[in-house]
């Protein structure tokens, strides 16, 4: 391991608070470190590895596609650019058109870009301001970052693209919307924000409300997006119909990928937006295999027997570890539970790593858990019983 601290240390930006275990293969939900030791994966690397690590089906898609192309660049048509956006397009159940680009970040910058010029072409007035949530997190380019409603993490980086605003509450909206208010950009999930589900209801009245007033409803589900939640969509859940919806992580299974897609189809013209490296041959493959991967899981219900089975079991180490807990939260496999004293967080995630079992942060006092949607049973029940050991602890 010092040899690749050192290596790390010495030539790589120290942008991450790094835990220096060397992962070298894995398993589904199930990771291997250098030394060969095993740890249940609640993570997916942060919700990406949404069809398990070392996926068979995957793995070969992807082997099978850089051995003929990996890219082209967008100047010419790419298949299974186009068989993913259709994946998309029919699985979400909505009637738009996608752009792909790299990650999150990049997509709600399309995001943005696409409600900028409508907000140019339709209306009277030039309509540029959009509303994001306090907690929010949007990405980190410098547009993203300032629709991320979290005040710590614009410290250094301004100044900042003009336009952006942050109501403390869905309740909030209504009233900060003037005659240049363009759109609302909501997370459905709060992801970074620590686990916060938005309240059915109040999003149901807020896209009704912003639709009569030709607001465009703006939904990132870069980590509630791709079954996360059960759902293809988290919107799906909600049921809604945004105008934009931007998604990432979990697509690509690992290969970086990210796609915004909207119902406003002629917006962008030829020129207006581009990406060099964005839906290339061997991320859209990716991406459809993983699709396809878990569109099956869905409709045999494997998945809804695994996110049954997952909530049982962090019900039951919730239960017993109550003088930790304030709540469980979260739905699907977006799930997490609220620490009563947030110093205890960190001594968790320490001690869960010390029983080899991953577990993550999410704001400030909330333990998260993202595992893969592939998750065995027998690797949920062996990941929480390392976790309850690791609690038992303390």
């Amino acid at each position: 391991m010092s040899d690749i601290k050192q290596l790390d240390s010495e030539y790589v930006l120290p942008t991450y608070s790094r835990n220096y275990t060397e992962f070298t293969h894995g398993e589904n939900a199930t990771l291997f470190d250098i030394n060969n030791n095993d740890y249940i994966d609640f993570t997916s690397g942060i919700g990406v590895v949404s069809v398990g690590h070392g996926n068979k089906e995957l793995s070969s898609a992807i082997a099978k596609q850089a051995s003929e192309l990996i890219h082209t660049s967008n100047l010419y048509v790419i298949r299974s650019q186009a068989e993913t956006a259709e994946a998309i397009v029919k699985q979400s159940g909505f009637d738009m058109k996608c752009f792909f680009a790299n990650s999150g970040a990049e997509a709600n910058e399309g995001a943005i870009k696409i409600a900028r010029k409508y907000g140019e072409v339709a209306g009277e007035v030039k309509r540029y301001k959009i509303i994001t949530l306090d907690k929010s997190f949007h990405g980190r380019t410098i547009s993203a970052l300032k629709a991320t409603g979290q005040e710590a993490m614009h410290n250094y980086f301004g100044p900042f693209p003009d336009g952006f605003s942050y109501a403390n509450s869905l309740d909030d909206i209504e009233v900060m919307i003037d005659d240049h208010t363009v759109a609302v950009m909501i997370e459905l999930v709060q992801g970074e924000g620590g686990i916060e589900a938005l309240d059915k209801q109040k999003v149901k009245d807020l896209a009704q409300m912003l639709k009569s007033k030709d607001i465009l409803l703006m939904v990132d589900e870069v980590q509630t997006g791709i079954y996360r939640t059960g759902e293809m969509l988290a919107s799906n859940y909600y049921d809604i119909e945004p105008d934009i919806i931007t998604l990432a992580k979990g697509l690509g299974g690992g290969v970086p990928i990210g796609v915004v897609m909207t119902s406003h189809k002629d917006i962008l013209h030829a020129g207006d937006h581009g990406s060099t490296f964005g839906g290339n041959f061997l991320s859209t493959r990716a991406a459809l295999t993983v699709l396809n991967i878990l569109e099956k899981e869905k409709k045999s219900g494997e998945l809804e027997l695994t996110v049954t089975y997952f909530e049982l079991a962090l019900k039951k180490l919730y239960t017993k570890h109550k003088h930790l807990f304030d709540e469980m939260v979260g739905f699907g496999l977006m799930r997490g539970l609220r620490i009563k004293e947030d110093d205890v967080l960190s001594k968790i995630i320490t001690s869960a790593h010390a029983h080899k079992v991953l577990v993550l942060k999410a704001g400030r006092n909330t333990l998260r858990f993202l595992p893969p949607l592939t998750i065995k049973e027998s690797e949920i029940d062996e990941g929480f019983k390392r976790l309850d050991n690791a609690l038992s602890s303390l």
